[in-house]
């Protein structure tokens, strides 16, 4: 059986690429005993990041205007293009000189996109990039996109309604998400591995709020952290929420840091959220552009239901388990055929020849089905929500429909 996901993998300035402004406004200072920010995360090695401070000048164009969230990889930071006068968004990664790939995917899968020529209209659905640049840090190069606003993810945006989006608004996002699927698949031949409602993001409608944001952080600065002469960290601010008769824009597909490239993968890193995680990549096996589409089955019960799919698959120390998740497999999608028990070795743990489940001194198959999990709909548009999900949760990964396949699915029409 695969092994279980193991745990993800003062400072001189570069005096050409930065300058910087002094506010002549007192901050709000947080106490340095209280983690913020980044530093709550898990593996934060403060060296790692790039120390931004607000009002700093970089490739003497773009000025950093306040702080909008930070990752695991990197921090975003909204900034003024002093040449355009426009707001733009700056993604700085952190410095992993013995990861160098984890920072420059997503460079790469923006030019790769660059030289697609198409007309698909999924194409303009994808977040833009504008520009790119490196800066040096106290570890190494630190990788910057500049790329186009956005409001806020749909997590934010759940998070901020006591129950489901309605079938109306969901409908019409899938079909949006669908479309820049299919450009990505089709036209661009890229897999984007990681699907989630924190990678899809709200476009901006209201352009006044990127000049709002800008000035509520000159007003009003965001509470901070003077770790030493060289580093600060600051909190995260927000845009303001649209004003009534106003839109908060239409969801647009972002984040390709753990984007592929080519029609197929090879076997061996493990990719995908574990509630999210196609059977194929569970069982090492080489992958395609299937995997978005399993993906997107378990991103589309979130937004319907209000919870995952498959959530109860860890342990009881919130590890993944990988037999629990399998075996919740079975109950939801029906044994797997024979035909896909025969596509790995590690199967004989779980499967027999004829994919009849044997693990059972490691789960049990639990007494649920789609139908008896899914409490919000009824009547035929259950049944086509139903049938809808089981076109994409297919074992064999070449029996799932296809993104533009889906598009015409008479549960969207």
């Amino acid at each position: 059986m695969p092994s279980r996901l193991s745990a993800c993998r003062n400072a001189l300035r570069q005096k050409s690429s930065s300058s910087r402004k002094t506010f002549s406004i007192s901050s709000r200072t947080l106490q340095l005993e209280t983690p913020i920010e980044e530093e709550t995360l898990p593996h934060y090695k403060p060296k790692q990041y790039y120390p931004v401070n607000i009002g700093d000048v970089y490739k003497a164009r773009y000025q950093v205007a306040g702080k909008l969230g930070y990752g695991a990889y990197s921090t975003s930071w909204l900034c003024r293009d002093l040449q355009d006068k426009k707001y733009r968004v700056l993604k700085l990664f952190t410095s992993l000189p013995k990861f160098p790939t984890a920072t420059d995917r997503e460079l790469k899968i923006y030019e790769h996109l660059a030289k697609v020529n198409s007309t698909q209209p999924g194409q303009a659905l994808i977040r833009k990039l504008y520009d790119s640049f490196d800066l040096q840090g106290p570890v190494g190069r630190h990788r910057c996109l500049v790329l186009q606003p956005m409001h806020m993810t749909l997590l934010e945006m759940t998070r901020l309604n006591s129950r489901p989006f309605d079938l109306p608004l969901l409908k019409m996002t899938l079909k949006r998400l669908l479309l820049a699927l299919d450009f990505l698949h089709t036209e661009a031949e890229i897999i984007h591995v990681d699907l989630k409602t924190d990678n899809l993001m709200l476009s901006l409608e209201v352009n006044t709020m990127l000049a709002d944001f800008a000035k509520a952080n000159v007003e009003d600065p965001s509470p901070r952290k003077k770790i030493d002469e060289s580093r600060i960290i600051y909190k995260s601010s927000r845009f303001r929420r649209p004003a009534e008769g106003q839109s908060y824009g239409l969801p647009i597909l972002c984040d390709f840091g753990e984007a592929r490239i080519g029609k197929t993968q090879v076997s061996g890193t493990f990719v995908q959220p574990h509630v999210y995680r196609a059977p194929e990549i569970i069982f090492e096996m080489p992958w395609w552009t299937a995997i978005d589409i399993w993906n997107l089955a378990g991103l589309i019960w979130d937004l319907v239901e209000g919870e995952h799919l498959f959530g109860d698959i860890f342990d009881t120390k919130g590890g993944h388990d990988p037999f629990k998740y399998l075996a919740l497999m079975v109950a939801l999608v029906v044994p797997p055929p024979s035909e896909f028990v025969t596509l790995s070795e590690t199967m004989e743990q779980c499967f027999d020849p004829n994919g009849a489940w044997v693990a059972h001194e490691d789960a049990a198959i639990p007494l649920v089905s789609l139908e008896t999990l899914e409490t919000r709909l009824s009547g035929q548009e259950k049944a086509l929500f139903i049938q809808f999900m089981r076109s994409m949760l297919k074992w064999l990964p070449g029996e799932r429909k296809t993104a533009r396949q889906l598009l015409e699915d008479p549960w969207l029409l």
